[in-house]
């Protein structure tokens, strides 16, 4: 069993791991002004970006879902890994040498399954690779020569080739100290008569890799007739290799689909190579399964899909039966997109590889260039399966298509759909086009599923002074009602008040709040003095102990080390959920940068005091009302007293907060 990793070299990992280069190996982090990025959520389906990322402290948190931690965290969610391999993984990735409490460090030993499995991948695609050379090879060397490829653009994607000996990969691995467990759990080997064999044979080998680099998989082609195998092979699923979420080439495509906002989805490895080299450096392709749900939610990351105007999913298919088939297996899909979505596709059925073979780089460029929108492709393809020369056959193709047209959400887009088929049926009547299409949408109307809507969304300004109270939630913060409760909090317990972000009071207290988790220095010994009776929702006042028994924010040293402080001192995973929520979120400060300073610091705290002296000048004035003036003189002038210097408390407080 593995070690503990010391301490100081987890420490370690996290320095050297920039939570915003960590994270935008898988998502696109796009600027949300206070020094914070954000993107859509890996963790939950949603149209708007609500996962936040602030580098200056290491932390990430979904307004959303609530979701945060450090980077640590993040790698063990999106990965799926405890918490020892997702430290491995990291360090691994900055180049760190751990060490374990249990006999120091030595090499090979102590290491978490997942990453002796990566190893072993790697040593395979190694190993792949260098037999590519060997005579015996000569046959993959001739399937890529034949398809325009060069011994260049094979090491740039990795291939490699399987011998056709039955445990050459085996024996190799094996004497590099894997076992035979590890070969049959990561898909390497397969058991055989008399013990494990190698899972491929005389085969041509593609590495696919995950978002990060990592060899997670292959894919393997056979070169012999005498091979009674599939033509395609892929590693079955594993732990390291899930095929409905992995994209080949997307390891190489991810920078350039977040520069240019737009994905090629092709359909072999052999495209994705061609498009790459032709110049089209977006192109993926799904790795041994159709595309399917989890492959849109990588690409909706990778591509921030937040708006229909911004950003292209270009899907090409071959021209044949198949191909046509598939396209509309897309059409399908389209509107899990927010993004547009086209098809190209080549009149003569050639796929990008072979038309990059027969007619260069630029008819590659070109196919992609030529793409249509997806909506016009589908109904391009039903008409085409009716008889347009009667008037039946027309009627037909109308019902056939208006279906697809209803289902465009954007009423000026269905419009502009529908006079474009009553242009291709020919029959010059946009009233009856629209009645057909209108009927076909009706049945619904009356359907619980939320629409997709493709129009920007509107964005409410934030408040932008402490006094002001209001608060809007942001992009892609839940309103209210969508039993998510705003601002990453928790929904309360049945004993708290409901926590509403939208009352001013609130606000306020949370404005203070985020200052002292993000900026303690400009609080100082202010925000200590408040004392937990100034807050007035229970998870506020929480908090407030949980600074001051932190040492207050006079103490604080402020930056990353004083968030974890206070995410290690929470005294659960809703609390520390929280506290990470204050320190991701935007603060309101005035301004275009958005950057909080002493005087708004000051204005927001003298505001929470402010709204605490108000509360206990009525709480006074309500027990002056019940008591004798005459009956208890003593107590009464006492009390009074208290109201004259709370109204005196009040009126300086008001001129800080103007």
């Amino acid at each position: 069993m593995a070690g503990r990793i010391r301490d100081e070299d987890i420490q370690v990992v996290r320095e050297r791991s920039a939570i915003d280069e960590v994270v935008g190996e898988y998502l696109q982090l796009r600027s949300a002004g206070g020094g914070s990025l954000k993107g859509l959520c890996p963790f939950h389906e949603e149209k708007t970006p609500s996962f936040n990322v602030t580098p200056a402290r290491g932390l990430w948190f979904c307004f959303s879902c609530t979701e945060g931690g450090d980077v640590i965290r993040f790698v063990q969610r999106i990965d799926n890994l405890n918490f020892t391999e997702a430290v491995e993984r990291l360090a691994a990735r900055a180049g760190i040498d751990l060490r374990y409490e249990q006999g120091g460090h030595v090499p090979g030993q102590e290491q978490s399954q997942r990453r002796r499995l990566l190893q072993a991948h790697s040593a395979a695609a190694d190993f792949y690779s260098e037999r590519a050379s060997g005579a015996d090879a000569l046959a993959a060397r001739t399937f890529l020569s034949e398809r325009g490829f060069e011994l260049a653009d094979t090491a740039q994607f990795g291939i490699g080739y399987a011998p056709a000996e039955w445990d050459a990969l085996t024996r190799h691995l094996r004497g590099r100290g894997f076992t035979e467990a590890e070969l049959l759990l990561g898909g390497l080997a397969k058991e055989g008569r008399h013990g494990p064999i190698d899972r491929f044979h005389d085969r041509l080998v593609w590495p696919i890799r995950d978002l990060g680099g990592d060899v997670i998989a292959f894919g393997a082609r056979k070169l012999s007739a005498s091979d009674q195998g599939p033509k395609y092979l892929n590693t079955p699923e594993t732990m390291l290799f899930k095929k409905s979420s992995v994209l080949y080439g997307a390891d190489l495509a991810k920078r350039e689909i977040a520069k240019r906002r737009q994905v090629v989805v092709v359909e072999g490895y052999t495209d994705v190579m061609a498009c790459h080299l032709a110049g089209v450096s977006t192109a993926v392709a799904t790795s041994g399964t159709s595309f399917g749900d989890g492959h849109i939610g990588v690409l909706r990351r990778l591509l921030m899909d937040e708006s229909q105007f911004r950003g292209e999913v270009i899907f090409t298919f071959d021209g044949d039966a198949a191909g046509q088939r598939a396209a509309l297996r897309a059409f399908g899909m389209e509107e899990k997109f927010v993004t547009q979505t086209f098809v190209a596709v080549q009149p003569d059925g050639l796929d990008p590889c072979d038309l990059r073979l027969k007619q260069g780089d630029v008819a590659v460029r070109e196919l992609v260039a030529r793409r249509v929108p997806l909506f016009e492709f589908a109904l391009r393809s039903v008409l085409g399966e009716h008889d347009m020369e009667t008037a039946e056959g027309r009627l037909a193709a109308l019902d056939a298509a208006a279906p697809i047209v209803a289902r465009i959400k954007d009423r000026g887009l269905r419009q502009l759909y529908a006079v474009s088929l009553d242009r291709w049926l020919g029959m010059m009547d946009e009233s009856f086009v629209l009645s057909r299409i209108a009927a076909h949408a009706r049945p619904a109307s009356g359907s619980s599923r939320v629409p997709h809507s493709r129009s920007p969304q509107s964005r409410s300004p934030q408040s932008g002074s402490p006094q002001s109270g209001a608060s809007q939630p942001g992009a892609g913060q839940p309103a209210a009602g969508n039993g998510v409760a705003p601002h990453g909090v928790p929904p309360p317990r049945d004993h708290q008040e409901p926590y509403d972000p939208g009352d001013p009071v609130v606000n306020v207290e949370r404005q203070a709040l985020k200052l002292a988790v993000q900026r303690p220095a400009l609080c100082g010994p202010v925000f200590d003095a408040l004392g937990a009776d100034s807050f007035t929702a229970p998870v506020h006042a929480a908090v407030f102990e949980l600074v001051a028994g932190c040492g207050g924010t006079a103490a604080a040293k402020g930056g990353r080390e004083w968030a974890e402080q206070l995410r290690a001192a929470a005294s659960d995973d809703r609390a520390r959920g929280f506290v990470t929520g204050l320190a991701v979120e935007a603060l309101e400060a005035p301004g275009s940068v958005g950057e909080p300073d002493a005087r708004y610091a000051d204005k927001v705290l003298a505001r929470v005091e402010e709204l605490a002296v108000l509360r206990q000048i009525a709480a006074i004035k309500s027990r002056l009302q019940r008591m004798s003036p005459v009956d208890d003189q003593p107590r009464y002038n006492q009390m009074f007293g208290d109201l004259v210097a709370l109204e005196q408390r009040h009126k300086i407080l008001i001129e800080r907060v103007v």
